[in-house]
């Protein structure tokens, strides 16, 4: 979806014709011919040759921040790929390792062309993968300005959220209400959301929030939460499980439909 978002773009922008993989590869072989030959990953491969297109046309901070994580996306499936052998086409596997060190080198540069940046998003970037503790400063530093690409933004309110986690439970969760409060209708949040909510709600022994949230984390598909001892927690105190699925359900249907308001009164 997202690639066909940046074909027709680009097609605005003045091409002649909508952008395909062929023809960024004819214009620009060496975009290709970098990574993996092979059919894996081919999703992943094909967002990283648009968009490494999209960034060398236009070289801005998020043109560079969308890239930065293509390549991740891509070289965690690549390198994994990269792991199987084969017996009688050793160059599929050869490829692939060259598609893994594409993408460090390519994340490498991205790094080092974004040292001085003020892009919430390569900042965070800076920061979880490198420890740079400048950009964490300057990070919290638009928090605290109430900069909108950052309060009003699903994705950097989660990432906030998995800051302040080691430390501030509160906003903590706070933060990750407002993650999902900015949830757009049809898009699925992170779903770490979850049973970061559900841990948190428990650690203060809030089992009926706890078993809401890990009943919405069972309604949208992520089978790793334990509900068994929160339902032992309530049954301890006599509280009817029906109500609670109910509210689970609503609250996932307003996940869905982007109009989640944060639960504070339950």
């Amino acid at each position: 979806m997202r690639a066909s978002v940046l074909l027709g773009l680009l097609a605005l922008a003045g091409c002649e014709d909508p952008l395909t993989l062929a023809k960024v590869c004819d214009e620009t072989p060496g975009f290709c011919s970098d990574l993996n030959k092979d059919s894996h990953c081919k999703e992943q491969r094909a967002e990283v040759i648009i968009q490494r297109y999209v960034e060398y046309k236009s070289p801005t901070d998020e043109n560079k921040y969308q890239l930065l994580k293509d390549f991740e996306k891509y070289d965690q499936c690549v390198s994994l790929a990269a792991k199987i052998e084969h017996i009688k086409l050793k160059e599929k596997t050869t490829s692939r390792v060259e598609g893994h060190l594409t993408s460090i080198k390519e994340m490498t540069r991205i790094f080092q062309d974004t040292k001085n940046t003020n892009h919430p998003g390569l900042l965070y970037y800076h920061w979880s993968r490198n420890n740079d503790q400048s950009a964490l400063t300057k990070l919290l530093a638009l928090e605290e300005k109430q900069d909108k690409r950052v309060t009003e933004d699903a994705e950097m309110q989660f990432f906030l959220a998995s800051y302040y986690v080691k430390f501030d439970d509160e906003k903590t969760i706070d933060l990750l209400y407002k993650t999902l409060e900015l949830n757009k209708a049809g898009e699925t949040p992170n779903p770490e959301i979850y049973p970061t909510l559900v841990s948190l709600f428990y650690k203060h022994e809030k089992y009926k929030h706890a078993y809401t949230f890990a009943r919405v984390a069972q309604l949208s598909g992520y089978e790793n939460v334990d509900i068994l001892p929160i339902e032992h927690q309530l049954a301890a105190i006599g509280k009817s499980l029906d109500s609670l699925d109910d509210l689970a359900q609503k609250t996932y249907d307003s996940i869905q439909a982007g109009t989640f308001v944060s639960p504070r009164g339950f």
